[in-house]
């Protein structure tokens, strides 16, 4: 701990008698509760986000802090008062050369402040629902203009860059690399998928100057209600959608096992600022808030001053807080992009229909789009050889064309599509795989293998049956073999082998629970 914290946990410190002095510490302040008052430290840290690293920074935040606290709460924000050598110890509010700063607060009575009150289940309904009225009245005042409205879509997904590449250090501690991928799959779907969405709220005025940082442990209901503690050290926390205010304080409360107390403030917020399309976007707020916090959680394993046991805390809460993001993000999970793969007669298509039936997803057919391109009924044969007329090399190129461009259409509607087709090249699965990439979705090659039996008897009863779009012989199994390149390209988790010599039903059963498995949301 440095000396002059050190120094300022001594009463004498003080310019009035105080008995005991108490220092909260979070990863940018220092904080000393000294009987009725509360003087507030900054860090000298760089985080990036953050630069309190000279004395004149310090001191320039400080009084930003004031300032910007004055609106939501005027009565407990004092001013910035100096620390200075004064008879020859530290004092705050000392006479002499400033060798610090420090905000001075009025201190809030803790029986009062929203988190506790929480705890001991002292928060009803109608209280949160003043919070909400409160929060929209001061963002139908908060400052808006053109240069904060360019703080809007393109701000937070820069932040979202900013928070994947600030915790990467710490996936595998406070947050696994499941985690870590459920969320950069997650962010990356609903720019792609929303994105007009969040263009309109910046054409409405929705980005205002906002608190930046609503949790329970800043709302105190005293003076009608008093938020304090808003962002005042980086503008672009603070000019956002007026959503990341409510949803930073909704993410808050169902971390408190208070769902219900969530869902009031969302709704009546909606109603006080006549904001329905709030709705819409609360849980991308809630998820973007729970992965601040988890991340600022984590920014204080490294610091030095931090004692074990705090970090300990500290790692534990990251961990909830990441969780919680995870939970946001399965609500609305991104599309997945599904792919078959193998030889003709392997059991794709069979598989394909049986698993699109079992999770509402729609199959888009290389056999029969490859028909509707040459003009023909999916049923009409067309018996040619592997390498020529609609089988040729080029109309196969047009065929998964085709077949990718409905896929993008889909995907980027946020509806989940299967592609039945023979993905023999890896260039075709790689395509696929980019396109899903590139729209936010989820992707699976899902690889079906039969022995030559299995595949015989498939070929000769579809030739029999003649209902099929497939115009497969034997001879186009032979032709294929010869060509078709191994799927070594995809990791495994992108990878699914399925087992095609039993009965279609131990198959498909078997094939929609390693699905599930693979696209459930990530557990702790």
């Amino acid at each position: 701990m440095p000396d002059l914290i050190r120094d300022l946990l001594e009463p004498a410190a003080y310019p009035y008698a105080v008995g005991r002095v108490e220092l909260v510490q979070t990863h940018i302040s220092y904080v000393f509760l000294a009987g009725d008052f509360v003087y507030k430290i900054k860090k000298p840290v760089d985080f990036g986000f953050l630069d309190f690293t000279t004395l004149a920074k310090r001191r320039y935040y400080c009084r930003q802090e004031v300032v910007l606290n004055r609106r939501l709460c005027p009565e407990a924000y004092l001013g910035v008062v100096p620390v200075a050598r004064q008879d020859g110890r530290l004092r705050l509010e000392g006479r002499g050369k400033a060798v610090e700063y420090a905000v001075k607060m009025r201190r809030l009575p803790g029986d009062r402040m929203m988190d506790g009150l929480l705890a001991a289940d002292k928060v009803s309904p109608a209280m949160v629902e003043a919070v909400a009225e409160r929060l929209a009245d001061f963002h139908a005042r908060a400052a808006t203009s053109p240069a904060i409205g360019r703080y809007g879509a393109r701000a937070i997904r820069f932040a979202w860059k900013e928070n994947f590449e600030q915790w990467a250090p710490f996936v595998g501690d406070t947050l696994t690399a499941e985690q870590d991928r459920c969320l950069q799959t997650y962010v990356r779907s609903f720019f792609i998928r929303r994105r007009p969405l969040l263009e309109r709220r910046v054409q409405q005025g929705r980005i205002r100057d906002c608190h930046g940082d609503v949790r329970s442990e800043s709302v105190c209901f005293v003076d009608g209600i008093c938020i304090f503690d808003c962002i005042e050290f980086n503008r672009r926390f603070r000019y956002t959608d007026v959503a990341g205010d409510v949803g930073f304080l909704a993410m808050d409360l169902d971390l408190h096992g208070r769902s219900d107390l969530a869902d009031v403030l969302v709704q009546r917020y909606a109603q006080a600022a006549a904001d329905s399309e709030v709705l819409d976007v609360i849980d991308f707020y809630k998820c973007y808030r729970a992965c601040v916090r988890g991340k600022v959680e984590g920014f204080k394993l490294n610091q030095a001053e931090v004692s074990a046991e705090e970090k300990e805390e500290a790692r534990s809460a990251a961990r909830r807080y990441f969780r919680l993001a995870c939970q946001y993000a399965a609500r609305q999970s991104p599309p997945l992009l599904l792919i078959t793969c193998g030889l003709v007669a392997t059991g794709k298509t069979e598989l394909a229909q049986g698993l699109g039936q079992a999770a509402d997803m729609p199959v888009v057919s290389s056999d029969v789009v490859r028909k509707e391109l040459a003009g023909l009924v999916p049923t009409e044969r067309r018996f040619e050889s592997f390498s020529r007329g609609i089988y040729s090399p080029r109309f196969t190129q047009r065929t998964y064309k085709a077949l990718l461009e409905r896929a993008r259409l889909a995907l980027t509607e946020g509806r989940s599509l299967i592609v039945d087709a023979t993905f023999g090249q890896r260039r075709h699965r790689q395509r696929a795989r980019e396109l899903a990439r590139k729209v936010g979705a989820r992707f699976l090659c899902l690889e079906c293998r039969a022995d030559e039996d299995a595949i015989r008897q498939r070929l000769e009863g579809r030739l029999r049956a003649g209902r099929d779009a497939s115009d497969a012989r034997w001879e186009t199994y032979e032709a294929q073999k010869q060509v078709f390149q191994p799927v070594t390209e995809l990791p495994p988790d992108e990878h699914m082998v399925v087992d095609c010599d039993r009965p279609l039903a131990q198959c498909l059963d078997e094939a929609r629970r390693e699905l599930e498995r693979r696209l459930a949301p990530p557990s702790a």
